[in-house]
């Protein structure tokens, strides 16, 4: 018996038990070596005596020891201790995919499409290192709290030189591959399969074979073909649904080669989901197809054994078929087929399967989502407040994530009244764009005293002559702690000389965790409120910038963390932002005039100390984007004047990169010709 408190191997201290398999429990323990918590997996005893089970249980060990990949989950050691084999791994705390996707029923578009990448991309690192994980499933997929995606379980993982197949080591039958349900060879394509299945299940919510037993639902992967994915949701872009239909090609060689194939058309979907890119190439000779006959569906009911022992977590059962018939019948035309299909697919792919428009190396942490929605392509659109109160003007704007400012004027309305707004009502603008109200004021106004100090605020109010009666705390995600968050009544209202106004002060987000948002695809200024209003901060240090064909300038091309994941509140993320198309020669159509504009960057971006670095200037005028300055500066540069040259009269705006990255805020440049 494992109870906490227990010492494995002189060095690992048990503290709880975290899940059970069917051949090992998982156990979080104290790394007293290390000063570390990990994961350590315990062969059961009923297993610890079989030497096939001890052999199989190191051999996982094994398979990903020498893996080190952050979409993969580490194993740090493997031993014996008494009779006990275990194997230590990183402690992942967070939430399997198979129970994030019960708990949301389906994931949304982009949130699907970015975990199905960081599986792809833990896939390739093993399938690199000659090692096949043959049971890909949402199960074994952890996601953790800061919303890095891991593959983990490489119990019945093998290398691809074998050739070995022991049916009992097959995966869960609700994601197995039709090769691996005939008891036939498996590689990496086995996998895709498999990842195909749990991509369907991600974006559909549900598996695409069901059945009574084992033995059908394994039927239904060889002859059956599942639901398209757009049938079912006609929100499911094409691209997306022509992905996962191939992967799940019952032919191997009719799915994608590779997973680094299945990354790249992922990505590309992202930025056309409704492109016609992915083509399903047919085997070279139809005629060769080899259909299941009743004899051999026999002898996959008899190899579904009654005393194969499942796992708890799983929903299904393992089968046990032993059809190897069919594969020794058809071995050297498959062999052969599959050479000419992999030639004539590396001869289509070669023009676009790079095609993605992004540097791979500003990637290996990121994780895209979707386009923006149609609404939010759209733009929100302005609620009527002429002739509502301030009060109410407030909350009318606040349900639809817009902002305002005040501006008094003179009228016969009662006081606090809207009498004009800016944009008109109906008009479409962004989420968190600025509205002017315009309003009838009389005698004292309350101060704008939001984001102050208690006491600035204080000082403020009663400079205008009003008492600040009480006041009260609450949390906020989006204004920082004891700062003022709003006033009652709001800021802005006419009030008489002496009127009692209540302070509201920030105290900070609330503790717990918090659902990710969607920023991939909104302006930068948006993205920064709603990281603001999920109680998120942004790391600036490593906010990059980088050119786009596809995204427009300003706009959020992915995130650090998937949307719609959990994290803890307070945690920090960071993003890719475009810079739009990178120009490659001046305008042809700009006119001999050249115009000047200036600017002055007040802010240092080097401390005292610091060494030189790159610094670069980057201008957006008229929709177009260039490099106006490159130059090594240092700390004792700043602040600085940068005299830039644009395409027209209009206005534009700079910013300023550092070693190619981006710092955070931009400066507005106005232009006019040169004398």
């Amino acid at each position: 018996m494992i109870n906490p408190g227990m010492m494995i191997g002189d060095r690992y201290e048990i503290t709880e038990k975290v899940g059970s398999g069917g051949m090992a429990d998982v156990y979080k323990a104290k790394d007293h070596r290390l000063n570390r918590f990990v994961a350590i997996k315990i062969l059961k005893q009923d297993y610890s005596s079989d030497a096939k089970f001890v052999a199989k249980f190191k051999a996982e060990a094994q398979s990903v020891a020498g893996i080190s990949h952050p979409n993969i989950v580490n194993v740090y050691d493997v031993g014996e201790d008494n009779g006990l084999y275990f194997i230590v791994m990183e402690l992942v705390e967070g939430i399997t995919l198979k129970k994030f996707i019960e708990k949301k029923g389906k994931l949304d578009v982009g949130e699907a499409v970015g975990i199905s990448i960081q599986i792809a991309q833990g896939m390739k690192a093993a399938h690199d290192n000659n090692i096949i994980h043959r049971d890909i499933k949402p199960q074994n997929i952890i996601i953790s709290k800061e919303g890095k995606v891991k593959v983990t379980d490489f119990g019945i993982a093998k290398a691809v030189t074998s050739n070995t197949i022991t049916s009992n080591a097959m995966g869960s039958v609700h994601y197995i591959s039709p090769e691996q349900a005939r008891g036939g060879y498996s590689d990496e394509k086995s996998d895709i399969y498999s990842l195909g299945v749990s991509m369907y299940e991600m974006f559909s919510g549900s598996v695409p074979f069901e059945g009574d037993s084992t033995v059908t639902v394994a039927l239904s992967h060889i002859q059956d073909e599942a639901i398209p994915l757009d049938d079912i949701d006609e929100d499911i872009p094409h691209s997306i649904a022509k992905i996962v239909n191939k992967c799940m090609q019952k032919k191997p060689e009719m799915r994608y080669l590779n997973a680094s194939e299945v990354i790249s058309d992922l990505k590309r979907a992202l930025d056309e989901p409704d492109g016609a890119y992915v083509v399903i190439s047919l085997p070279i000779d139809q005629s060769k197809t080899i259909p299941i006959t009743k004899e051999e569906i026999k002898e996959l009911k008899g190899a579904a054994r009654p005393e194969i022992k499942t796992t708890q977590e799983d929903d299904d059962k393992a089968i046990d078929p032993k059809i190897e018939r069919i594969i020794k019948v058809c071995s050297a035309i498959v062999a052969i087929i599959i050479v000419v299909v992999i030639i004539l697919l590396i001869a289509s792919l070669k023009g676009w399967v790079n095609f993605s428009g992004r540097s791979s190396s500003k990637k290996t942490e990121t994780t895209a989502s979707p386009t923006p929605t149609k609404e939010a392509e759209e733009g929100i659109e302005v609620p009527d407040l002429v002739g509502h109160t301030l009060e109410e003007a407030e909350e009318m704007l606040n349900e639809v994530n817009l902002k305002y400012q005040l501006k008094d004027k003179e009228s016969d309305e009662e006081p606090n009244t809207v009498i004009k707004q800016e944009p008109e009502a109906g008009e479409k603008v962004d989420e968190y764009d600025i509205v002017t109200i315009y309003y009838s004021a009389e005698g004292i106004t309350i101060p704008d005293v939001k984001g102050k100090t208690e006491e600035e605020a204080k000082k403020a109010i009663e400079d205008a002559g009003l008492v600040v009666s009480s006041v009260k705390t609450e949390n906020s995600d989006s204004v920082d702690k004891n700062l003022v968050i709003t006033t009652d009544p709001v800021i802005g209202t006419s009030v008489e000389e002496g009127t009692s106004v209540i302070l509201t002060i920030s105290a900070g987000p609330e503790s717990g965790t918090v659902i990710v948002p969607n920023i991939v695809g909104k302006k930068e200024d948006v993205a920064k409120n709603k990281l603001a209003e999920a109680g998120l901060t942004i790391d600036t240090s490593k906010v990059v910038s980088e050119y786009s064909e596809t995204v427009k300038t300003g706009v959020i091309i992915s995130q650090s963390v998937v949307a719609g994941s959990e994290t803890d509140k307070g945690s920090k993320v960071y993003y890719t932002v475009s810079l739009g198309p990178k120009a490659t020669e001046e305008p042809t159509d700009a006119p001999d005039v050249v115009y000047q504009g200036s600017f002055t960057a007040s802010v240092n971006p080097f401390v005292e100390g610091e060494d030189p670095a790159e610094i670069k200037v980057v201008l957006t005028q008229d929709g177009q984007t260039k490099t106006v300055y490159k130059g090594t500066l240092g700390f004792s540069d700043f602040p600085k004047t940068f005299t830039v040259e644009g395409w027209s009269g209009n206005a534009g705006t700079a910013v300023i990169c550092k070693n190619d990255v981006q710092l955070d805020g931009s400066y507005s440049v106005d232009f006019k010709a040169a004398q």
